[in-house]
């Protein structure tokens, strides 16, 4: 139980490092919504613990040895993501247009409108959980007895993180929600 525990923090508080705030602070704050927020954090957890099972997979299960090196292109690949997508806000602010939603908006036969925009989340999540998560399976498989456990345990770390970001999603879209950017106050 303690283990069960242990591994839930763990990815709870996975979800906390500054490269994940900085990756998901710059989809909610786009968001007008506290609930819209929260959605964005869930699907950036799956995102990223999707990711993060498809690689233990291929390890553990699979017995695929992933060099080193290919991880720190990953890591790359994450940092240029967080640049592209901070150049963007910037962009955004700068053209004083309104923030962009990542979202599509219909209305459906019965007048009701209805928002579809947690895809940019989940991608954002999926690139993110490639960074970092070699050595966090390599963590895994020494402990572990079999690869069924290295999944399980992988999977309750996800979970932990999807709770960890769920609620750095909510706390971060109070402060800098869409209507406070959008403020005659704050002028760029």
């Amino acid at each position: 139980m303690i283990q069960l525990f242990l591994t839930v923090y763990a990815g709870f508080t996975h979800a906390f490092e500054t490269d994940h705030l900085l990756a998901v602070s710059n989809i909610v704050t786009n968001r007008n919504q506290l609930k819209l927020a929260v959605k964005d954090g869930i699907f950036w957890g799956l995102g990223h613990t999707s990711t993060i099972i498809l690689i233990g997979v291929l390890m553990i299960v699979m017995k695929k040895n992933i060099p080193t090196n290919i991880f720190h292109y990953f890591e790359a690949a994450v940092g240029a993501m967080l640049i592209t997508l901070a150049l963007y806000r910037v962009y955004k602010l700068w053209k004083r247009q309104e923030l962009i939603k990542n979202e599509i908006n219909h209305t459906h036969a019965d007048g009701m409108v209805h928002t579809h925009g947690h895809r940019l989340a989940y991608s954002v999540g999926l690139v993110h959980g490639l960074a970092g998560s070699g050595a966090l399976v390599v963590l895994v498989i020494s402990p572990v007895k079999s690869p069924a456990d290295g999944i399980i345990y992988l999977l309750i770390f996800g979970l932990g993180s999807v709770f960890g970001m769920l609620l750095a999603a909510g706390l971060f879209s109070a402060p800098f929600s869409q209507r406070i950017i959008r403020s005659n106050v704050l002028q760029i």
